[in-house]
């Protein structure tokens, strides 16, 4: 083992420090996760992203996940298992021994004896408890003996210590940046390290407690929080000035920065680090063992998942079925990703767009040539009538022809193909100041206060061509009263350096660094400085960075990369470079609006759609969720650590149907098997989507296509609530008060209408996958070798 490359990356990794007296380094951890490779991480890592530039979408190992076939039953029998097990367990305990016995083939005297021992003590604890008591009697499956992975000892070890090493760097940065990990996750490695973590617990203030018996309603404000605001009332300015240099804000305590003395201490992961991070990540993914063991974990959840629905199903059903008035339909979904531009069906922006033409013909809406034009006049000019239109006209619709084809789905944002209608419909910042677009969105929210149980992260854009693009939208936002108490927002950033920088509208990427986030700072010292931006903010919850994902990439992120300043390239920099300069702006601004007290964002970019698999790996590192993720079939590594992380996914199978995979194909359905954190979200209904409910029309057909049980439904609609901005007040009702409590214990059935067995089940197979890893791990430390098996890192590159 090469203990000077070994102890020199160690060393450069745990001296790094954001600013003086901040480590961000794993320096203390007591278990030695160390690898002979070490030193080479570097050398792989580049030689992998420079395959990825010539073949733009990297070819996986030659592993194919079996589609799963459906089971057919006994209709007799499944009716006959319902009745029996429905009856309520504290009134005929007998009825469901009998139950078990027939239909579970227990023979055995012992285990008869043993199952009237369980539900005896149930029975008696369900008497003594007022609550309704957790359904933990379920079927279990255990493996047993020695070896319960099926690979050597040696590769067990060297493949958790790469796991451990993996989900230790994501914990990290979600510390750093106070973004969320997994509380599970968290425990688990804090009992395997016997120190602590980064990450505490909980990140969140808890709020005004929620009691067990509260509706399922938050209480609705009857003051509307744009209106009647008092700026005298707003928090005073801290009198700090910030300058961005290397592509970071820094925050200073006085006018002058040139006295570093004075500045905040204000942590991020610097360039040096994350490069040190990616490298490693980068060479853990093509670690042939590595993916050996990944893969076979994944195959191990898919065949655990289906033993446990054919053993359990029943239960679950009878559970749900014991549930008054809650169904699919009235418990809480969240669409965690939609854009706001696309967030209408074509039909009711045909309806909208005549009731226009009619209510405001003389109304003028856009300058040509120096000339006014009213409403009425641009379709004149198109030899168009209200008469005319129809969604066929429109031709706003995702088809055939834009499978693979993104350019020619940007074109169908244009209505009629013309641009001019879109920029008087759906866009923020026109001439008549966004009016028709804050009527059509305020319209979607009373759908969706309507359906009462709907949600929304609606997306909108912001360029970074200018620094008042955020006050232009807070404004649209605070004049047009653009809120309900349904919806939440995301700031969606497009990655288009290089479309501005051809058109001369920026000079270097720092420009459009600054234009993003100088003005979010100011704001957050002073938010006098911007009064409405300030009171948008506090609905916004964070950032996405979107694009076509499958543009080729001509620049490898490391460090001799440019810095923003320096970036005058006409090529676009690289994924990576986006997602890091937009996570450590926001890490600063989160460590600056915590000490105010203010919330704080998180990012959730497009990920996984298309393009290189180390846009996953940027993902993972730096993310709370991500929107996508379907490049995640190929790459066994990244999946199994997603599961263990419980890193959200939403989900768009409508989306990529017409654009990137086939609905068939779609891993949706695997993903959920194995227990990754997905949710269904629908992304554009102006170009997928047919109904008024786009969100419902998702779950619909998923549902007829992959013949989702309910249950399942369910669960996929927990995990949209979980994984969305919503504050945690609205969660506590939305699923209980104790909706953060790790297993059964956090899940009120009468909220979530998903069962406890479902719930218990999710949790006990999460907790034995990181026990596995980390007593693996542990065992061999314990055992004190005095020469450890090389790691094998041969990288399994793609050959040409």
């Amino acid at each position: 083992m090469d203990l000077s490359k070994s102890s020199e990356w160690q060393k450069a990794l745990s001296s790094q420090r954001s600013l003086p007296g901040t480590p961000v380094s794993h320096k203390h951890f007591p278990i030695d996760l160390r690898t002979s490779m070490d030193g080479k991480f570097k050398e792989i890592a580049e030689e992998l992203l420079a395959h990825s530039l010539v073949d733009s979408e990297m070819r996986s190992a030659p592993y194919e996940f079996p589609e799963d076939s459906p089971i057919e039953q006994l209709e007799e029998k499944r009716h006959r298992l319902e009745r029996q097990i429905s009856q309520d367990i504290r009134l005929e305990p007998e009825i469901l021994l009998r139950a078990k016995q027939d239909f579970l083939k227990i023979d055995s005297i012992v285990d008869l004896e043993h199952l009237k021992e369980q539900d005896e003590a149930t029975v008696d604890h369900a008497s003594k408890e007022r609550e309704p008591v957790l359904e933990r009697e379920f079927q279990r499956v255990f493996i047993s003996g020695e070896e319960k992975c099926g690979v050597p000892f040696t590769d067990l070890v060297d493949a958790a210590k790469c796991v451990v090493r993996a989900l230790l760097i994501r914990e990290k940065y979600m510390a750093l940046s106070m973004q969320g990990f997994c509380r599970t996750t968290t425990r688990l490695l804090h009992d395997f390290s016997h120190t602590p973590l980064h990450a505490s617990p909980s990140k969140e203030v808890p709020e005004t407690p929620v009691d067990t018996d509260a509706p399922v309603h938050p209480p609705v404000s009857e003051i509307h929080p744009y209106e009647r605001q008092d700026s005298t009332n707003l928090p005073s300015d801290l009198g700090y000035t910030c300058k961005m240099m290397g592509g970071v804000v820094h925050v200073y305590t006085k006018e002058s920065p040139v006295d570093r003395c004075m500045e905040l201490d204000l942590p991020y992961p610097d360039l040096q680090e994350f490069n040190a991070d990616m490298n490693v990540m980068m060479a853990l993914i093509i670690n042939g063992p590595v993916k050996s063991f990944c893969y076979r974990r994944l195959q191990y959840l898919s065949s655990k998942f289906q033993m446990h629905i054919l053993l359990n199903e029943m239960k679950e059903l009878a559970a749900q079925k014991k549930v008054p008035h809650r169904d699919f339909y009235n418990i809480r979904k969240v669409d965690t990703h939609i854009h706001a531009s696309s967030c209408m069906n074509q039909k009711h922006l045909l309806r909208f767009i005549k009731r226009a033409m009619k209510k405001y013909p003389d109304e003028i809406v856009h300058i040509e040539g120096g000339q006014g034009q009213t409403l009425m006049e641009v379709f004149e000019s198109m030899n168009l009538t209200a008469y005319d239109l129809s969604v066929d006209t429109l031709d706003m619709h995702a088809d055939r022809n834009t499978f693979h084809r993104f350019d020619k789905f940007n074109a169908k944002y244009n209505p009629i193909g013309e641009s001019i209608l879109r920029e008087i419909f759906i866009k923020t910042d026109n001439y008549i100041k966004g009016k028709y677009f804050a009527h059509i969105i305020k319209e979607v929210m009373s759908d969706l206060e309507e359906s009462k149980y709907q949600n929304a992260e609606l997306r909108l854009s912001i360029y970074g061509r200018s620094r008042d693009e955020w006050d232009s939208l807070a404004q649209w936002i605070i004049t047009h009263t653009v809120y309900s108490r349904n919806v939440r927002w995301l700031i969606q950033i497009p990655r288009l350096f290089d479309v501005y920088h051809t058109k001369k509208q920026l000079g270097n990427f720092q420009q459009m660094l600054e234009n993003i986030f100088l003005p979010l700072f100011e704001v957050t010292v002073n938010p006098h400085s911007h009064p409405e931006l300030h009171l948008f903010l506090q609905h916004v919850v964070g950032f996405d960075s979107v694009d076509d994902e499958s543009k080729p990439e001509h620049h490898v992120f490391n460090l001799d990369s440019p810095l923003p300043g320096s970036w005058t390239e006409e090529d676009n920099p690289p994924y990576s470079y986006y997602l890091y300069y937009t996570y450590a702006n926001m890490t600063v601004l989160n460590h600056l609006r915590r000490k105010r007290g203010f919330n704080t964002f998180v990012l959730r970019p497009h990920c996984g759609e298309a393009g290189p698999i180390h846009h996953l790996v940027s993902g993972f590192m730096l993310s709370a969720n991500i929107s996508h993720g379907l490049l995640l079939r190929k790459a066994p590594v990244l999946q199994y650590l997603y599961y263990l992380a419980q890193v959200g996914i939403a989900m768009s199978p409508l989306s990529n149907n017409s654009l990137f995979l086939s609905y068939h194909r779609n891993p949706l359905p695997e993903y959920l098997s194995r227990g990754l954190m997905v949710s269904l979200s629908t992304d554009d209904p102006l170009q997928f989507h047919f109904t008024k409910e786009p969100l419902m029309e998702e779950y619909s057909i998923a549902a007829q296509v992959w013949k989702l049980s309910s249950c399942d439904m369910c669960e996929l609609a927990r995990n949209s609530v979980l994984m969305s901005g919503f504050s945690h007040k609205t969660k506590s009702y939305w699923l209980g008060p104790d909706y953060m409590k790790e297993g059964p214990e956090g899940n009120d059935i009468r909220r979530s209408n998903v069962p406890d067995i479902r719930v218990s089940y999710r949790h006990e197979t999460l907790c034995e996958e990181l026990q596995l890893i980390t007593h693996a791990v542990r065992t061999q430390e314990l055992e004190n070798m005095e020469e450890e098996a090389p790691l094998s890192m041969a990288p399994d590159l793609p050959k040409h």
